[in-house]
């Protein structure tokens, strides 16, 4: 069990790790407009043009972000649904490995995006991974996921609020 936990691990480690460098997202660029406050209120009309344009790009990318991580969960859903029906016991491997996939699929879409959709997705990727355990240790599980659906929430309301 322990084998399979830490080879399912590996592989999501591995996929999130890949998924990252598929698009960079400089640390650089926060630190660079967090000045542009104090820029607009030495220059209004040079630091005001900057802000809303990098304020607009890191909407952007919350939005894309949130329609994304969204999409993954329904996706994600569909997947477990099928996974579940092959049945015990070898039919947990398969939902286990599912939760872990959509878990890191959650945390790749979530690059980029601002810091309540990306603190809501973290939750939702440790309930999922926590849901891929709860499976790979027992055939018959039937964890609940009402803590994942709470997590589900608070993104949709992070979601809503970007």
């Amino acid at each position: 069990m322990n084998r399979t936990r830490l080879v399912l691990t590996g592989f999501a480690v591995a996929a999130a790790i890949a998924m990252s460098g598929c698009d960079p997202q400089p640390k650089s660029e926060g630190a660079a407009t967090s000045p542009s406050p104090a820029a607009a209120s030495a220059s209004p009309t040079g630091g005001a043009e900057t802000t809303p344009t990098s304020a607009a790009a890191n909407d952007a990318a919350t939005v894309k972000a949130c329609t994304d991580i969204k999409k993954d969960i329904t996706d994600n859903a569909a997947k477990i649904t099928k996974a579940e029906k092959i049945g015990p016991p070898a039919g947990h491997f398969a939902v286990s490995a599912q939760w872990a996939a959509g878990s890191v699929a959650i945390l790749a879409h979530a690059i980029g995006a601002n810091e309540a959709v990306t603190a809501a997705s973290e939750k939702i990727q440790n309930e999922m991974m926590s849901l891929s355990d709860a499976y790979s240790k027992d055939a018959d599980a039937k964890p609940s996921k009402k803590a994942l659906e709470a997590a589900i929430k608070e993104l949709d309301a992070a979601c809503s609020a970007a």
